[in-house]
């Protein structure tokens, strides 16, 4: 076709169109309408203009010559001029119509009745459309314990006070306005969470403003429960109870599988454990915790199969393909990742059905296109960019690492590995059509990069001499000639070919050049195939693998090579004896596996540097050692969420082996992260970006040379040995003799005493289950058997579940003071669904557990709670102060008590220690007669980096210095350990 650059695989015309368009978006959004809409006009005038003068003014001569990799001729001068004035306008096009597209939604959100009185802040009554499934936000901190409901919706109609409707000139005041605006609802309560997109509801609420770039009327804070006006759509009722089926059957699992499986299947996240979302995004396995256009173009891959077993006409097959992926999406919910998979599907489905040749680049442009024209706002999603950068990267550079890795054949001897990765490199070669003649025995797979066709008789003999434009193969057609008997034995020329012959003298491994090949002469890309054959989630395309045989029963419908097996023995190619070396060669499937997951990880990365700022170096193992079990998982979890309505006893049976496979998922993941070096620091956002790619742009040229490489690997061994042998032995974690550590679990307090060895006394459990649980991992504690939580705010209770992980838990102290009573209730469920037992036990208790040996010293249980000036201070003087001696020492462990709790117990007991954990994340609500009587040494103080309470004040750090207590603070040096050095305390720093 014209649009194809030469001697390229892949169809190009599209990409420079889809990432204009990308860019564009991604920029405008954040600017006026007004922008975007000179920005359209200026695009528009050029693409206008282009028409008649690109081909005088550019001169593509040597451009020609670098993109065909040879020397240009006059009829290739005039395709390129055509073809790069066709991209030019075809992405000035694209251009303005994605400005425009931006301009007017940006235009339709920020104007109108819903956008002034967002402004205001005005309170009203709205009728509201459900557009997706609310989900859970867990609180973090504060006082407030309620988990928040977020779900998109579209407000359609609005009614205010009628002091606030006179401004908008719409009418009678307190009229209902109907309007037609998206809009995000903020909400809370558990009737929100069996709420099904396409309900109607009608809510109060206040207006608030939306945040710029989004294209939202604005931010919907509901108050009180909604009140439901109309039941869901019978499609998103059915794919409802699809997934509360699939929920109800994994109910047998244990806690982890349970909340992966519905996520892994079909997107139901509602029940993951926050530990394992985390382990999951570590380990670089953060695509399995949610679906992916792998999970589609599995369940196409199933459709097709059954289909074809079935003896469906090929058009059939991809009929019903496309309505499974369809059905799937629903189901699963269009997330960015889906609708990029589902787009790319259709196109295979339209491929197969018309017999037409796919190209995964194509698609894949093709769809970005679509989405960012319709949906704008996917621009700026991380999940869109992951998943297009991961398919580039599977369909671009898979193929030729997957070859690279599988190496000459043993028959052959190419004259030098490093000549064919080169010819590799710039001479990628399509594979011509085959006829449907001997359709049994014409699927074999063309080699990376070409191989020489054979006939049924296994023949494949290289004869020099001229070729002309005969026929390659046993029965290959080219450009549309059906072979004759004299190419029955496969016979192949050398030599000045120019139609598909092999060039012997010049080409290692007997690479078929095709250059010359008519495009229209229907050529498959065998690079894309094979790329999307190696995974499902490259454009869903390797879904059409299984249906790649030949269609011979179907005399009425185009043939097409969707995907080959492996070729039959053919002669080898020789090359000149002693120029070649031998190298490791991998299974092509190992090749295969070992290729996608770098390829895909590689394109990620520069999204994941933006995103988190760190390098996953155990992602490409985790990911080969996960991904057998993604396929069953996905396979069994979706039957059984197709069967749960109507057989539930027969779901939970398919659930079990899909928990299994899950499981395998959990046990890659919990060891991925265990590994040192599991991720790599990096600096976050655009300087980190940069930073990559200047270290890119050096390792290039050095893993080119064969010196340069084997220097930098060991090089590179050698600091791998510092890091993982050296460093720990110069600075073990945990120090030796360990007897307290702070966790550094930001703006909280979670801290560990000693209690022998895998044993643990917890104090506290800071904000995040997941920081908790990694620091008793650090420590190595598998048995809790006292847990002490001071009292119930959501900075030192949250992470509970983190401390409950794969860990006994003996017993829980807790205040006898129930100042928070709804608070105290959820913490005694919790306790209750683990069958721990909750104690409330009077000062002067003693616990001596390993080295430690713990007393209770407030608060008295006869007496009430002390009501205090600070927001919460009845909660935080409420809360329960220890004291621990070591032999070398002892601390005083105070929780969050304020001036006033402080005072009452100075005049009661006056206690003294050489540590002290400096109360309330060292607030400024101090008594000074209390720090001077406790005469500490060290002051721990457990506070949150840029935390907006002022934590720890200035004047508590200038008291205890005053005092000639040496300050150690958890935001600036992590974690703290309190060691027993020689018979004295000592504070050693894990740092930040």
């Amino acid at each position: 076709m014209p649009h194809d650059l030469p001697s390229s695989p892949h169809s190009w015309s599209l990409a420079l169109p889809a990432v204009a368009a990308w860019a564009t978006t991604l920029t405008l959004l954040n600017f006026s309408p007004t922008t975007s809409l000179i920005v359209s006009a200026v695009a528009t005038v050029s693409a206008l203009l282009t028409l008649p003068r690109l081909s005088r003014v550019l001169q593509v001569g040597s451009l020609t010559w670098i993109m065909s990799g040879r020397t240009s001729s006059g009829a290739v001068q005039g395709s390129a001029r055509r073809l790069w004035r066709n991209v030019a306008i075809a992405t000035l096009t694209c251009v303005a119509a994605t400005s425009a597209s931006v301009g007017l939604r940006v235009h339709a959100v920020s104007t109108g009745p819903v956008a002034a009185l967002a402004t205001r802040g005005a309170q009203v009554t709205a009728q509201i459309t459900l557009t997706d499934d609310p989900k859970i936000r867990r609180h973090r901190g504060g006082r407030f314990t309620q988990d928040r409901i977020v779900v998109p919706a579209t407000l359609t109609v609005l009614q205010t006070p009628s002091s606030l409707q006179s401004p908008l000139r719409r009418g009678a005041a307190g009229r209902a306005i109907a309007v037609n605006t998206p809009v995000v609802v903020f909400a809370q309560g558990a009737e929100w969470s069996s709420l099904l997109p396409s309900q109607s509801l009608e809510v109060t609420a206040r207006l608030a403003q939306a945040t710029p770039g989004d294209l939202i009327g604005a931010v919907l804070l509901v108050r009180g429960p909604p009140r439901v006006l109309t039941s869901p759509s019978w499609i998103q009722a059915a794919a409802g109870t699809l997934r509360a089926g699939l929920r109800t059957a994994a109910d047998i699992l244990p806690a982890d599988q349970r909340g992966l499986l519905p996520g892994l299947v079909v997107g139901d996240v509602s029940r993951m454990d926050p530990q394992l979302t985390a382990d999951l995004n570590e380990a670089g396995l953060s695509h399995l915790n949610a679906v992916s256009g792998a999970n589609l173009a599995i369940v196409a891959s199933v459709v097709l199969a059954l289909s074809r077993l079935a003896g469906f006409p090929l058009a059939l097959r991809a009929v019903l393909a496309a309505i499974a992926m369809i059905a799937f999406a629903v189901v699963a919910r269009p997330s960015p990742s889906v609708l990029r998979a589902l787009l790319m599907g259709l196109t295979a489905a339209i491929a197969l059905g018309t017999g037409r040749a796919k190209d995964g680049v194509a698609a894949l442009s093709a769809s970005i296109l679509l989405l960012i024209l319709f949906d704008p706002e996917l621009a700026h999603s991380y999940g869109f960019a992951l998943s297009v950068f991961a398919t580039a990267g599977i369909l671009l550079l898979a193929p030729r690492w997957r070859a690279h890795l599988t190496g000459p054949d043993p028959e052959e001897t190419p004259a030098s590995a490093d000549t064919y990765d080169d010819f590799a490199a710039e001479n990628p070669t399509p594979t011509p059509t085959p006829t449907r003649a001997d359709d049994a025995s014409r699927h074999s797979d063309s080699a990376p990069y070409g191989a020489v066709a054979s006939d049924q008789a296994g023949r494949g003999v290289v004869e020099s001499g001229s070729a002309g434009c005969g026929p390659v193969g046993s029965d290959w057609v080219i450009g549309g000639v059906a072979p004759s008997d004299s190419v029955a034995r496969g016979v192949v020329g050398s030599g000045s070919a120019s139609c598909g012959a092999v060039r012997s003298d010049s080409v290692p491994r007997g690479a078929v050049r095709s250059d010359s090949v008519p495009r229209d002469g229907g050529a498959s890309d065998s690079a894309a195939h094979s790329a999307a054959h190696s995974v499902a989630d490259s454009a869903a395309f390797g879904a059409f693998a299984a249906d790649s045989a030949p269609h011979s029963a179907n005399a009425d419908t185009p043939d097409v090579v969707l995907e080959s097996q492996e070729p039959p023995p053919s002669a080898p190619i020789r090359s000149s004896p002693g120029r070649g070396r031998r190298r490791l060669r991998l299974p092509r499937w190992a090749a295969e596996a070992v290729a996608v997951s770098a390829a895909a990880q590689v394109a990620v990365t520069p999204v994941l540097v933006l995103l988190s700022g760190q390098l996953t170096l155990v992602a490409i193992p985790a990911n080969l050692l996960a991904g057998p079990a993604v396929a069953p998982a996905t396979i069994l979890g979706f039957v059984a969420a197709l069967v749960a309505p109507i057989w539930p006893q027969a779901a939970q049976w398919l659930v079990i082996p899909a928990g299994y496979a899950v499981g395998w998922i959990i046990m890659v993941a919990q060891w991925a992260v265990s590994m040192p070096l599991a991720t790599l620091p990096w600096p976050g956002g655009l300087p980190g970006l940069g930073l990559l790619v200047v270290a890119v742009t050096l390792m290039i040229p050095v893993l080119k040379r064969r010196a340069w490489r084997t220097a930098a690997l060991t090089m590179a061994g050698v600091a791998l040995v510092v890091a993982l042998v050296v460093r720990p032995m110069a600075k073990p974690w945990p120090p030796p003799n360990w007897l307290m550590v702070v966790c550094d679990v930001g703006q909280g307090d979670g801290m560990v005493l000693a209690a022998g060895p895998g044993r643990g006394i917890v104090v506290d459990t800071g904000p995040d289950p997941v920081v908790m649980d990694r620091c008793l991992r650090r420590l190595d504690v598998r048995d809790v058997p006292l847990l002490l939580l001071t009292h119930p705010h959501a900075d030192h209770v949250d992470g509970l579940p983190g401390v409950l992980r794969n860990r006994r838990v003996g017993a829980v102290i807790v205040s006898p003071q129930r100042v928070a009573p709804q608070e105290s209730n959820r913490i005694a469920t919790i306790l209750a669904r683990h069958r721990i037992p909750e104690w409330t036990p009077l000062a002067g208790s003693r616990w001596q557990l390993g080295p430690s040996e713990m007393t209770i010293l407030a608060p008295d249980s006869a007496q009430g709670g002390t009501e205090g000036q600070g927001e919460g201070s009845l909660i935080n003087n409420s809360s329960v102060v220890a004291r621990v001696r070591w032999r070398a020492g002892s601390a005083l462990l105070s929780g969050d008590i304020e001036t006033e709790a402080q005072d009452a117990l100075l005049r009661r007991l006056a206690p003294r220690a050489d540590v002290l954990k400096v109360p309330h994340h060292g607030s400024r609500r101090l008594d000074p007669a209390f720090f001077a009587s406790v005469g500490a040494r060290a002051a721990l103080i457990s506070v949150g980096a840029d935390n907006d309470y002022g934590h720890p004040a200035p004047s508590t750090i200038g008291l205890l210095h005053r005092l000639g207590a040496r300050v150690y603070r958890t935001d600036r040096s992590g974690d703290l350990a309190v060691i027993d050095q020689d018979g004295q305390l000592a504070v050693v720093a894990r740092g930040p």
